[in-house]
């Protein structure tokens, strides 16, 4: 009875990923997934990994890294059962590390108002390409600001003030993650683009643009926990530049205690703290407005400085409201 238990909730998650997620966003990725949903073979085998390698992104994302067949469902269900014993290792080693730059665009209205210069440090950095506000262009509709050079963040802004006019001066960036990914590594490289839907070609471009951003000044990257070890890193900060401790789209993969936890420690630490997460995310550890903009597309995220909202955001950043 529990293993048929994890079976469905294994069918219900892909079911529910391809309607509320994929769909109208990316078919191929609706149709894998509903193939998974209605695939008792595939499910089974999903059932026995922890919950957390049970998730679609992740499933698809291997896929792709090892070559397989992504564009028909069915042969994809029968890749999957065929190649299990390749899958499987593939999906307990990695993790659904998104680093998606265009989050900066969000980032920038927050950062450009405080004191200079900045020392960034992000929590959940993957491969840091967040940690270069000051490298990028950006496109908000109402003007442009940034780098004639860099890579180009298009971010819709709706908010009533005017968008920001000038870049932050970055003297010290560092990220912490459980497993940092290295953008010099093609193999790293590679799953990153893997982690990108198959039509967000737009997407896969910023990410090689901003790849070459952080090859041409390599972060400084560490393992490590965001409770036990980020008060270690944040000390390395320059003394004379302002610590900005960030995080976006990082608190779903922690338990609520862990939730608890981080806050409790970053609220410690000098300087400021940025949070850009789904509002659910940020209960009990920030302020979270009652109402959010109604909006066609995926939940907005709340941006907040110092546990204070200061706006909603498109999760990869296409938006700020």
């Amino acid at each position: 009875m529990a293993e048929r238990s994890r079976d469905a909730a294994v069918r219900e998650q892909y079911l529910a990923f391809a309607r509320g997620q994929a769909a109208g966003v990316s078919p191929s990725y609706e149709a894998l997934a509903l193939a998974v949903a209605e695939d008792t073979s595939v499910s089974a085998l999903l059932a026995g990994l922890p919950r957390g390698k049970q998730q679609p992104n992740l499933l698809f994302g291997v896929a792709r890294h090892l070559g397989g067949p992504v564009s028909s469902p069915v042969e994809f269900c029968a890749w999957v059962v065929e190649q299990w014993e390749d899958v499987r290792p593939e999906l307990l080693a990695r993790t659904t590390q998104t680093n998606e730059a265009g989050r900066c665009a969000t980032l920038l209205p927050v950062l450009a108002g405080m004191p200079g210069p900045l020392a960034l440090l992000e929590v959940g950095a993957s491969a840091g390409l967040c940690l270069y506000p000051d490298r990028y262009r950006y496109d908000y509709g109402r003007g442009v600001v940034g780098d004639d050079d860099g890579p180009v963040l298009d971010c819709a802004w709706r908010r009533p003030e005017p968008p920001p006019s000038a870049l932050p001066e970055v003297v010290w960036r560092a990220g912490l993650d459980l497993n940092p990914l290295d953008v010099t590594d093609e193999d790293d490289l590679h799953w990153l683009e893997c982690l990108i839907w198959p039509e967000q070609a737009v997407r896969r471009d910023r990410l090689r643009r901003a790849a070459a951003v952080a090859r041409a000044e390599p972060p400084l990257l560490v393992m490590g926990d965001l409770v036990t070890d980020l008060p270690g890193l944040a000390a390395r900060a320059p003394a004379d530049a302002t610590l900005v401790v960030f995080h976006t789209a990082v608190l779903g993969y922690v338990d609520p205690d862990g939730r608890r936890r981080f806050a409790d420690v970053v609220r410690e630490l000098p300087g400021h703290w940025i949070a850009n997460e789904h509002p659910s995310l940020l209960e009990g550890l920030v302020v979270v407005p009652p109402t959010r903009p109604r909006r066609d597309g995926p939940e907005p995220f709340l941006t907040a400085l110092d546990g204070i909202p200061v706006g909603w955001s498109g999760p990869h950043g296409q938006s700020c409201d």
